[in-house]
């Protein structure tokens, strides 16, 4: 039996998996988390989504966006990178570029320089060359499986946004009972047990207690912001709503 001493955590990040009609970036992260976890030893965590800059000199789906989540696993790098590149080869579209960025979170790095990395990424266009270099330099796993190559940019930028803690949508929405007939009522003690998220936080930044009313509709999706999942609201006439679509662009 594998101690709970013999845990690690890792951050795995991949883009530029999919084409027009396949199957999403994102969904492949899920599956990749899914194929890591191991009879409760392992556990994974969320998936982010990471927006990065949009220039005609960028090949990308739609979005041109990189899916991040955290894995604690008794596995080892390899082990992890087995199963998580097999499944990359498996499910990337044949006209995609994939690549896939590995980080031990016990690894002691120049994390600014990651950081940095990443929200780079969201304003100006990275070369594969810039990417491999800060990589090595860094010490962190970074590999590309499939056409150009081009998605380890992504990938290694995905991971320097993660680590930045306020940047990206949670994938997926929540399902609550009754959201598909309507507004929902909950407070916000509530909405929290119901969906899983840290807490929930006005557009300004302000902490919502657990009485607070909510009244929820639409496509109710959460943010990663201050290294939580925060379920994002603004104010309407005095009701507390979820977040537009425009306000969580911003993300």
């Amino acid at each position: 039996m594998v101690r709970a001493s013999g845990l690690r955590s890792w951050l795995v990040c991949i883009d530029d998996t999919d084409d027009i009609g396949t199957k999403g970036t994102g969904e492949i992260a899920e599956e990749i988390a899914h194929l890591l976890s191991d009879n409760h030893l392992s556990r994974c965590a969320f998936v982010t989504r990471h927006q990065l800059y949009v220039h005609p000199d960028i090949p990308y789906t739609s979005h041109n966006s990189a899916m991040c989540f955290q894995v604690r696993t008794a596995k080892s790098q390899d082990e992890i990178l087995e199963i998580a590149v097999a499944h990359l080869r498996s499910e990337s579209a044949a006209a995609s570029d994939p690549g896939i960025a590995l980080l031990d979170l016990q690894h002691s790095c120049d994390r600014e320089a990651l950081i940095a990395f990443g929200e780079q990424a969201k304003e100006e266009v990275k070369t594969k060359a810039q990417a491999y270099a800060l990589a090595e330099l860094l010490g962190i796993h970074l590999s590309e499986h499939g056409g150009t190559g081009q998605g380890i940019i992504g990938a290694l930028a995905g991971l320097g946004l993660r680590l930045q803690g306020n940047d990206g949508r949670i994938k997926g929405q929540f399902n609550l009972p009754g959201l598909e007939a309507g507004e929902v009522s909950l407070s916000v003690g509530e909405a929290i047990e119901l969906t899983g998220v840290d807490r929930v936080l006005s557009n300004s930044g302000e902490q919502l207690c657990f009485k607070t009313l909510l009244y929820l509709s639409g496509k109710v999706k959460a943010v990663y912001r201050d290294h939580q999942v925060s379920l994002l609201v603004y104010e309407d006439q005095g009701r507390w709503r979820n977040a537009l679509k425009q306000q969580l662009k911003h993300y």
